[in-house]
């Protein structure tokens, strides 16, 4: 299937199984949820500095429970009124509940013709730190409605480091369709959230669109940005690394380095082919320190930087080598190949990238 014929399909069944919920929707529910309540599941670095406030701010960051009753609301206070969130009833990923969330705080209706007894939900927020931080104010259920015990919480962890392409800029979008709208990013069918559910992980995504290792199209690099809280912009909230501990790293950047040292010349001098193998290999090397135990994978693709005669594959494979030469054999190295598409990956080869990422973990990890 073409990335065309999936954008289509998708936006079929979003219009036919409760599209964009962007406005406030009338009170409905007799019973509310606060969002302290032991029974929701959060993964992703949210922010609990206010436990009944948490705020959502990076790329697939979910809230997961299970309730009774035959209606769901949940109700977000949006800070910019850009991002969007998909909401999953009882596991159909094929049928998301779209939800445009507009500023301030807003009551969104999800579902309110669900058969009496026991059900499950899983929201997602598909974008990023740039379209802003969203605090979750909880939910409201059906009169006699209940919030049951959570699913249990996967037994493996996966980070991800990326840019857009690890973030899904203009994956949804149809192959001749523009990159840049919110309305067509969506983090969960990004190759990052597809390879953690094929192999029935956790995911963390702390990417960025624009971002590098040595130069971004903004003042702040992922070496400034890894380790924030908040993933709004540069700033200085700090995360706590012993909160969380992935099993396997994975690092997709210098996409936007190429563009930006190579293509718009930002960067004068240039950095020497050893200058940029250096720096790559630091933010590794960084990683590696906040985390002793874990695979990491180095990847790059699928976008330009691996396109026929580009160096930046073997700037990738150069700092492995060394990290690897230097006694660390847990690191190794995956290329998403250049398929001649010249925009941003779409699903489908989000898709077959995972496929390759997965394949890699599986015959590291024996997972």
């Amino acid at each position: 299937m073409t990335p065309t014929s999936i954008s289509a399909t998708l936006k079929r069944g979003l219009a036919l199984f409760g599209v964009a919920l962007a406005l406030a929707c009338p009170a409905m529910a007799a019973v509310t949820i606060g969002a302290d309540d032991a029974r929701l599941q959060y993964t992703g670095r949210i922010d609990f500095r206010q436990p009944a406030a948490p705020v959502l701010s990076w790329p697939a960051s979910t809230i997961a429970g299970n309730f009774t009753g035959t209606s769901l609301a949940i109700r977000l206070d949006d800070r910019l009124g850009k991002n969007y969130f998909d909401v999953y009833i009882d596991g159909d990923l094929a049928r998301p509940r779209l939800v445009a969330a507009s500023q301030g705080s807003r009551s969104y209706r999800i579902a309110d013709d669900l058969a009496p007894g026991r059900h499950g939900f899983l929201l997602v927020k598909r974008t990023e730190g740039e379209e802003g931080a969203t605090t979750f104010q909880g939910l409201e259920l059906a009169d006699g409605g209940e919030l049951l015990a959570p699913p249990p919480r996967k037994a493996r962890r996966i980070e991800f480091f990326g840019d857009s392409i690890t973030s899904g800029m203009g994956n949804e979008s149809p192959a001749d369709g523009p990159d840049h709208l919110g309305k067509d990013k969506n983090s969960y069918r990004s190759y990052a959230s597809i390879t953690a559910r094929a192999l029935d992980a956790e995911a963390h995504l702390v990417s960025h669109s624009g971002i590098g290792v040595t130069i971004s199209w903004f003042p702040f690099t992922m070496p400034d940005y890894f380790d924030q809280l908040d993933a709004a912009g540069n700033n200085d909230t700090q995360w706590d690394f012993k909160a969380w501990t992935p099993d396997v790293v994975v690092i997709n950047l210098l996409q936007n380095d190429k563009w930006l040292i190579d293509r718009e010349r930002r960067v004068q001098p240039p950095p020497s082919d050893a200058e940029r193998v250096r720096s790559y290999r630091r933010f590794v090397e960084t990683i590696r320190a906040k985390y002793p135990r874990a695979y990491i994978v180095c990847a790059l693709g699928s976008m330009d930087a691996v396109e026929p005669g580009s160096k930046w594959p073997g700037h990738v494979r150069a700092a492995v080598g060394q990290l690897n030469g230097a006694g660390d054999g847990r690191i190794g190295m995956v290329l998403f190949p250049y398929t001649g598409f010249n925009g941003h990956p779409r699903v489908a080869q989000h898709e077959a990238n995972a496929a390759l990422l997965t394949a890699f973990i599986r015959r590291k990890m024996g997972w």
